[in-house]
């Protein structure tokens, strides 16, 4: 019988069922995390707007990382110390969502980053302030940010194709520009081929390195890939 009172016992208690789509926070377990970013760039001199809205938002000044720097700028001291101390559970706030960096891609592949480590990330203001990734409306605004973030890279892709390929039909190629013109390369090949030719010389004449120097040049003087591209030789 006591036996038999224990199992009912056991079945009366609730059973919390793990919901894949959406995660809800439970502020007595996770762990608030806020990051504030001012720089002189943007206007914004002071931290104190940023900060105000993290705490309302229940998240304590000593979980708050800062930064005084560009949102360009990927190596942050303090958006690194930040992201190192997150753990699976917590959730990341931010006021806005340039606070984070204003490079979309950088904002797509940091998001993408906490999202494997099991974070959530919440912005509390401003054009992004529908994006928190434990709810399914807010992975659907962030899928979009992302999708925007790729149709960027491609845009950009097909605009430097665009470039090259106009370019090239003007008679010129894109890439790097070379260290030497075809003059030095011919004259590096003739002093190359004398016996008396001192290489560390002839580097500095030409203000280059002996690797640069040898990228254009065997050390016999016989053309190799950029120097036979400088002077336009079938390679």
């Amino acid at each position: 019988m006591i036996n038999l009172l224990c199992y009912c016992l056991i079945l009366s208690k609730p059973i919390k069922l793990r919901v894949t789509e959406t995660v809800v926070y439970e502020t007595d377990k996770t762990m608030l995390i806020g990051y504030a970013r001012v720089s002189k760039s943007d206007g914004s001199q002071h931290l104190d707007l940023q900060i105000d809205a993290l705490t309302a938002y229940g998240v304590t000044p000593d979980q708050i990382y800062s930064d005084f720097a560009s949102g360009k700028d990927d190596e942050r001291p303090g958006l690194l110390a930040c992201l190192k101390a997150l753990r699976a559970g917590d959730v990341l706030v931010v006021w806005k969502l340039d606070r984070l960096g204003r490079n979309l891609k950088h904002l797509v592949t940091t998001v993408h980053g906490l999202s494997e480590k099991g974070v959530g990330f919440k912005v509390l203001a401003g054009q992004g302030a529908d994006i928190d990734t434990a709810t399914a409306s807010g992975k659907l605004i962030f899928g979009i940010f992302a999708a925007l973030a790729e149709f960027e890279r491609e845009l950009i892709s097909e605009r430097t194709k665009a470039a090259l390929t106009a370019a090239r039909a003007r008679g010129r190629k894109g890439g790097a520009k070379f260290a030497l013109t075809k003059a030095q390369v011919r004259l590096a090949q003739s002093a190359m081929g004398q016996k008396e030719t001192v290489i560390s010389e002839l580097c500095k004449e030409l203000g280059i390195t002996k690797p640069t120097l040898y990228r254009y040049l065997a050390p016999n003087g016989a053309l190799r890939e950029y120097g036979k591209r400088v002077l336009g030789v079938d390679q």
